[in-house]
């Protein structure tokens, strides 16, 4: 399997600079420009601040003036107070204990499959919902290949073993074995080989879409 060079190193650390306020408001004038597919020469142009200082307030190595942030705001269209939402935003962790998921209803309840929510997280500065679910069979449990929603999917099987359709392809998925998807594609357990099944569905999508 080709492997594709990541964007990210999930075993960074951050540096402690960038917990400071420039640090915050530099992402956020960052993260506004490019949601509206401004370039930096562009808003240079628009603000007057040249390319130069626009980099270092992106950056957070420069602290811009109130005068300055009032000119961005303007040129984004945005509250002057949306620039300080990182630095005062809290980043959330959701514990959940062994056999406390939440039962959900979901579109293959109806097939005997069981779902847990094991945790959420809304609105947050990522800009990704992540619903990780842990979805059992039982021996009661029927094929349904036919779900179908947004985003990407994550399948890790932990317990028995499920023929797991995605569109054209079947994949035969034992326990340890992944499967990664979009999901958009219809999808689902298509053969039931060894039952009770437990595994691990992680659905990803971005925070203005919907699953």
């Amino acid at each position: 399997m080709a492997v594709t060079s990541l964007q990210q190193d999930p075993h960074r650390t951050r540096e402690t600079r960038e917990k400071v306020l420039e640090v915050a408001i530099g992402r956020e004038v960052r993260a506004f420009r490019r949601k509206q597919e401004i370039t930096v020469a562009e808003l240079s142009a628009t603000t007057g601040l040249s390319i130069g200082m626009l980099s270092k307030i992106e950056n957070g190595i420069t602290s811009p003036s109130l005068t300055t942030l009032q000119t961005l705001a303007h040129a984004l269209a945005v509250p002057l107070t949306s620039f300080f939402r990182g630095f005062e935003e809290k980043r959330m962790a959701v514990h959940t204990k062994a056999g406390e998921g939440v039962e959900l209803e979901r579109e293959g309840t109806r097939a005997n499959h069981q779902y847990k929510l094991l945790g959420h997280i809304g609105s947050n500065a990522s800009g990704v919902i992540v619903e990780p679910y842990l979805i059992t069979l039982s021996n009661e449990a029927d094929v349904f290949p036919t779900f179908q929603h947004g985003g990407i999917e994550t399948i890790y099987m932990l317990e028995g073993e499920v023929d797991y359709r995605h569109g054209d392809n079947v994949y035969p998925l034992k326990p340890g074995d992944t499967l990664f998807f979009d999901a958009n594609a219809p999808h689902g357990p298509d053969g039931l080989v060894s039952l009770p099944a437990r595994y691990l569905s992680i659905i990803s999508y971005p925070q203005n879409a919907k699953s």
